[in-house]
Order: C-alpha cells, then sequence, then structure tokens
C-alpha cells in the first residue's frame, strides 16, 4: 500500500465519522418530535465512538503526511 492510498482511506474514514456524528446529532435534535423514538444515551456512544473513529483516521492521515516529507 502506498502513502497516498493510506492517506486517501484516512480521508474517507474521517468523512464516514463526520457523517455519524451528524447523523446522531439530527436524532439527538429530533428527541422531543412526536412519533420519533429515539434513544440519548445510544446516540451519545454512537457520539462518542465517531469521535475516536475521526480521531483514529485522523492519526493514520498526520502519519502518512509526515512519512510524506
Amino acid at each position: 500500500m502506498t502513502i497516498s492510498a493510506a492517506m486517501s482511506i484516512s480521508v474517507s474514514g474521517m468523512q464516514t465519522q463526520s457523517q455519524r456524528l451528524n447523523t446522531a446529532a439530527q436524532n439527538v435534535a429530533n428527541t422531543s418530535t412526536p412519533g420519533y423514538d429515539v434513544d440519548p444515551a445510544s446516540e451519545m456512544i454512537d457520539v462518542m465512538t465517531a469521535e475516536q473513529g475521526f480521531a483514529a483516521n485522523a492519526a493514520v492521515f498526520e502519519t502518512g503526511a509526515d512519512m510524506w516529507d
């Protein structure tokens, strides 16, 4: 695997985690909407997991950028 491929994969991972965080935020925002069943605890777990996933992918990207230099 090339350095640019690893960096590209990590960017894709960061985009995925950002979308996951956005979805969880929308679910929390709709908590009081009638007929919208949301478990706030589950959504907070998704938020924390997305944060960790984003940070892991960012670390891979930074390592690739350091190696590129």
